[in-house]
């Protein structure tokens, strides 16, 4: 005979309104509590009935998400957080892998019920999707990615001021012969490292030339290309700064491949600091932004948003660190 609720009751030492609280996502209950009742569940071999729960509460206790290109190790990494923290709060989770129409697709299924609520890390200020979602005044929240002035809940890297980070670093060190390679300008990953870097130069006497400043997509290939091209026009270059580790692991080919030595002639920096980054092969200088704290503000964020549809939009800004390894020579900070 299949275990009940009533079991888990018995087994973990509580009433069988307690297991029902912790059941029922966002109803408030001890951790203590919890893992004690999530503990008596996995003793005894308990399935809680998903269909029940949704006829009873409204909530389908799946959360959707949306990435991008997974060839970038970064959401891997950051699917990977939001998994462990969405399953810390009792949520599955549904992945949908493009940006554009997938997007539509995730907008629908929280129309549908088939979803609570969906975090999207790949939004633009373009995107009539979210536009359509925030009239509709949808349950969503938008991580690492941001969309300035937009009324939902936002979670991000202080990106500015981690790429001021770089800026101070390089001039205290004398690596003012400085290039810039961003992934698209219309994601605010770009655009604020961008901003925030070549600010924070101006401000030490150092301007960024525009020359200096190439875009592509945020690929390997893409950063290969972009980054021999600027090399090669501009061969004084003594330091490259990327807007993502991606970007700088091709910069690192890229220098290989010409024969530039790096540290020694070239600094090459990044930014998120992914796991691939300490990798000794790499050992790439970088910013890092906490991937399991993003994760955990962007889940905090939403289930607040289901408990209340009509609080005010928060704007959650974690603050960045530089990385010092062997693509700057280990020079310190």
């Amino acid at each position: 005979m299949a275990a009940t609720s009533r079991d888990v009751a018995r087994e973990a030492g509580v009433s069988q309104a307690t297991v029902s609280r912790v059941l029922t996502a966002g109803t408030p209950v001890s951790e203590k509590t919890r893992a004690r009742v999530m503990d008596a569940m996995a003793r005894i071999g308990y399935v809680p009935n998903r269909a029940a729960r949704t006829m009873k509460t409204g909530r389908t206790g799946t959360i959707g998400v949306v990435v991008a290109d997974l060839g970038n190790p970064f959401y891997p990494q950051l699917l990977e957080a939001l998994s462990r923290s969405l399953d810390a709060s009792d949520h599955r989770m549904t992945v949908w892998v493009s940006d554009g129409g997938k997007n539509q697709a995730a907008l629908d299924a929280i129309r549908e019920g088939t979803v609570d609520g969906v975090i999207f890390t790949t939004v633009t200020e373009h995107s009539h999707e979210l536009a359509r979602a925030l009239e509709q005044r949808s349950p969503l929240v938008l991580v690492n990615r941001t969309v300035e002035g937009a009324d939902c809940d936002q979670v991000s890297s202080a990106n500015r001021q981690g790429a001021g980070l770089i800026a101070n670093y390089l001039v205290a060190h004398g690596r003012t012969r400085i290039a810039f390679i961003g992934g698209t300008p219309l994601a605010s990953t770009t655009a604020q490292r961008l901003g925030g870097f070549s600010d924070r130069l101006a401000r030490l006497g150092h301007p960024l030339p525009d020359e200096l400043v190439a875009h592509g997509a945020y690929t390997h290939e893409s950063g290969c290309r972009t980054a021999a091209q600027l090399l090669h026009l501009n061969p004084g270059i003594n330091a490259l700064v990327c807007s993502n580790d991606l970007l700088a692991f091709a910069a690192l080919d890229t220098a290989k491949a010409a024969g530039i030595r790096v540290p020694e002639d070239l600094w090459v920096i990044g930014y998120d600091d992914i796991q691939q980054s300490s990798w000794r092969s790499l050992n790439l200088t970088t910013v890092r932004q906490d991937v399991a704290q993003l994760a955990a503000e962007a889940t905090r964020l939403l289930l607040a948003r289901l408990d209340d549809p009509d609080r005010p939009a928060i704007r959650v800004e974690l603050e960045p660190t530089l990385v010092v390894r062997a693509s700057s020579a280990f020079a310190p900070a």
